[in-house]
């Protein structure tokens, strides 16, 4: 786990070991791939779904409370991430 995941906001220990397991040691590794492709990445390497960890990776990005990302926030990423999940399909 790299101290720099740590102070982002939202990521605590595990989330930045899940992170940094997956080849992402900081914030710019993390807002080149953006929430929605770190997620799947999480996801594809095992760790459990929960969409607490997508809007909490999205608040980190924007260094924001993920309890602030708002609704209309929240379904653009569910878009997102439904829109990625058929492309990885169709792959």
């Amino acid at each position: 786990m790299t101290q720099a995941l740590l102070k982002l906001r939202n990521i605590g220990p595990k989330t930045a070991d899940w992170l940094a397991r997956i080849g992402i040691q900081d914030a710019d590794a993390l807002n080149e791939l953006g929430a929605i492709v770190t997620y799947e990445r999480l996801l594809d390497a095992g760790y459990p779904e929960n969409l607490n960890c997508l809007w909490a990776l999205e608040g980190a990005i924007q260094d924001r409370d993920f309890l602030d990302i708002a609704r209309h926030e929240r379904e653009r990423l569910l878009t997102e991430l439904a829109a990625e999940r058929e492309w990885h399909q169709i792959k």
